[in-house]
């Protein structure tokens, strides 16, 4: 094989190699992008599931604003769940446009926060998810407990 042959042949190896490394980096991309979503489904199980509930349990036990429902969670879940304020503010937002709840500024000429209090309207609805998710939350208690078991073989 002459020189030219010899230096032809390994531009071609070089270009397999990029092509290689190039299928190599876009598979671990597609990984660590699936791990990324796994990731946030996951918090969204929390944020999107119950979060919206239990701002209105919290609601229905004490009007509050957004940074004190926040810590209330906080609270209650010994620190394991703390959500971010946010969170919070944009499922206010929503569950005031749909007349759940209703906001009024604690001082109406300094608009320093808003106190959110439940409506008729939104007990009636915390009541009708409260039940509609009894079901589910037990459901998924139960499943949480089969694969705990199978992952981590305790009774």
């Amino acid at each position: 094989m002459d020189e030219f042959n010899l230096h032809l042949s390994s531009i071609e190896d070089i270009k397999e190699e990029e092509k290689r490394l190039h299928q190599e980096y876009k598979e671990k991309l597609a990984e660590l992008k699936k791990i990324q979503k796994e990731k946030e489904y996951v918090g969204q199980v929390f944020t999107k599931g119950l979060l919206p509930i239990y701002v209105l349990h919290i609601l229905s036990i004490k009007p509050s604003n957004g940074n004190d429902i926040a810590t209330k969670i906080g609270e209650r879940t010994n620190g394991l769940w703390i959500p971010s304020t946010g969170g919070i503010y944009p499922i206010l937002k929503k569950l005031e446009k749909e007349e759940y709840i209703i906001g009024e500024w604690d001082d109406p000429k300094k608009k320093f926060q808003k106190i959110y209090s439940l409506t008729p309207k939104g007990i009636e609805e915390y009541k009708i998810r409260k039940s509609l998710l009894k079901p589910k939350i037990e459901e998924s208690l139960k499943v949480f407990k089969i694969i705990y078991k199978d992952l981590y073989k305790y009774l």
